[in-house]
């Protein structure tokens, strides 16, 4: 049995456009020989659409167009994604995530999602209503197991047990042939790795084969990054798609391996193409054709410079270098050297005129209080204002350039430096944006290595560099990891080895520093515990550890 694999690209709530790439999936995976086509999880609607699904003509357009695609099916079975309607006289949520199984001009099956996530970035108990059975869909005598995304996550897999039921057990007990998974499953760092282990595990335990469809795109600060899989009745894994692009695959899932296939890409690989997809999706998808930032001949912004050129083309993304009278004369160098090595437009605008501007505009309240802090958020806010003037006359998208060390002790100025539609890299700990400038140089420099050897400094004050203020990245970063991540308390930290006081002085910073974040531009997840829609902790709190 040939099975198309069709793992595209959809955009949210674009129903025309949706319809438009899975009927061209469809038609090259029947070229190929497809006797049945697999689209991910919600293909039609876009995942995740959140509460757009509460707008009047979201669901209807979504049927209209679902209806269009069944019209178009042929004697080859195509299998949709979408958001359909729950019964309105009875009680529980109005909608269900669905597949519809498209035969023949017409919706022969409908299938709904049994397990559905609420947690982490997952929210699906607002808005959908469980499936009540899990039934096989008989086709041309094989009898085929038909599950959405979370059906198949088993409690080996999550972080504990959320369901009392198991939908592929349930599929087993019936006999079944063949598993099939629609998913719209988001990347983060390890998530490639551990789903290959869990779909080899089920086909090995059910003993038949499994094809795993996902997704790939990002949708605001998710980033989906495909990989789907194949798995034979033995557990190997047999075919593995490509990651971060759109790519069709007619395969036979009856036909095992004694090995599994390799993962193509390694950890760094994968975070950088994570966040080239995220940047160009984010950019396009909103209406963008070009994005602005500063280069401040520092690592952070020279990385996100090379993670936006990759994405748009170097003639779409425009730097902006801005020395004070702190700069030193090789940081300027290093921004001109970064944009030569790109081929992308940078200029220079000296802000020492306008920080004196504001200095004297505001000398009569300052009258005898000593140069602070204050100085030194006036430079990044006269740059941020800069910046955001760039962004309208010339219609860019402005691109922040901060990391998540920064973004979690609130090392970061904001209406200054977080200004932005898009914060590129902050969910990369800085010892992660080290590693990643490392592996785009390791054929040939394209970061200056000034700019990755010398030590980081935000160049507000003289000689100033981030470990007078910091614990060394290392260690600032090990501490975050189990802070946020993993969601330690600081006795459990400092039991790690980490010296007490640093673990306290983080874990103030931190809490301190909600309030900041929420004001952050969204940022691109790319590990387990992201500051953004996965994390959701009150401003106002009175709890202390």
């Amino acid at each position: 049995m040939n099975i198309g694999i069709a793992q595209i690209n959809p955009v949210v709530g674009d129903f025309p456009g949706n319809a438009k790439r899975i009927l061209a999936a469809y038609r090259e995976c029947l070229d190929a020989g497809a006797q049945i086509v697999l689209t991910p999880e919600l293909s039609l609607a876009g995942y995740p659409p959140r509460d757009l699904v509460f707008k009047s003509q979201f669901v209807p357009k979504c049927l209209q167009a679902l209806d269009y695609l069944a019209g178009e099916s042929r004697t080859v079975p195509l299998l949709v994604g979408y958001v359909d309607h729950h019964h309105p006289t009875k009680p529980g949520k109005p909608f269900r995530n669905a597949v519809a199984w498209l035969e023949g001009g017409t919706i022969r099956h409908r299938v709904w999602k049994t397990l559905l996530p609420t947690y982490d970035v997952f929210d699906e108990r607002r808005y959908f209503e469980p499936g009540e059975s899990c039934e096989p869909i008989v086709w041309n005598g094989k009898r085929i197991g038909l599950t959405i995304c979370e059906d198949i996550w088993t409690e080996d897999y999550l972080q504990r047990p959320f369901y009392d039921r198991d939908p592929v057990d349930e599929l087993a007990a019936k006999g079944i042939d063949l598993l099939l998974n629609l998913s719209a499953s988001p990347f983060h760092l390890g998530k490639p790795i551990l789903r290959r282990a869990m779909i080899g595990g089920i086909a090995h335990r059910i003993k038949v084969p499994v094809v795993y469809c996902n997704t790939v795109g990002a949708n605001d600060q998710l980033v989906f990054d495909g990989h789907s899989l194949v798995a034979g009745a033995n557990g190997r894994i047999a075919v593995q798609l490509p990651g971060f692009r759109e790519t069709c695959r007619v395969v036979d899932p009856f036909l095992t391996v004694d090995d599994d296939v390799p993962c193509e890409d390694g950890e760094t690989s994968q975070l950088y193409q994570a966040l080239v997809l995220g940047l160009r999706d984010y950019v396009t998808k909103c209406g963008f054709s070009s994005v602005c930032l500063g280069l401040s001949g520092g690592i952070d912004s020279a990385l996100t410079a090379v993670i936006a050129a990759d994405a748009l083309g170097a003639q779409n993304v425009r730097g902006l270098t801005m020395p004070s009278p702190y700069s030193s004369r090789g940081s300027v160098e290093d921004s001109f050297a970064l944009a030569k090595s790109l081929g992308i437009r940078c200029d220079e605008v000296p802000i020492a005129g306008a920080l004196e501007a504001v200095k004297a505009a505001m000398r009569p309240l300052f009258e005898g209080k000593p140069e602070d802090v204050t100085e030194e958020n006036m430079q990044a806010r006269i740059r941020g204002l800069l910046l955001m003037a760039l962004s309208n006359k010339e219609n860019h998208l402005l691109l922040t350039t901060g990391n998540k060390s920064e973004l979690a002790v609130g090392y970061c100025t904001i209406y200054g430096d977080m200004n932005g539609g898009l914060a590129v890299i902050s969910d990369l700990p800085k010892t992660r944006v080290y590693e990643v400038a490392r592996w785009i140089n390791r054929e040939r420099e394209i970061i200056p290595w000034n700019t990755i050897d010398k030590p980081p400094s935000a160049e507000l004050r003289p000689d100033q560099k981030d470990q007078d203020t910091l614990p060394p990245y290392d260690i600032l970063d090990g501490i975050l990891e189990l802070y946020v991540e993993h969601q330690f308390s600081p006795d459990e930290i400092i039991a790690r080895g980490y010296a007490e006081g640093t673990v306290r002085w983080v874990q103030r910073r931190v809490d301190l520093n909600e309030w900041k974040r929420h004001q952050a531009a969204p940022g691109l997840r790319v590990t387990s515990k992201a500051f953004g829609v996965g994390r959701r902790m009150p401003i106002v709190q009175r709890f202390i550890e």
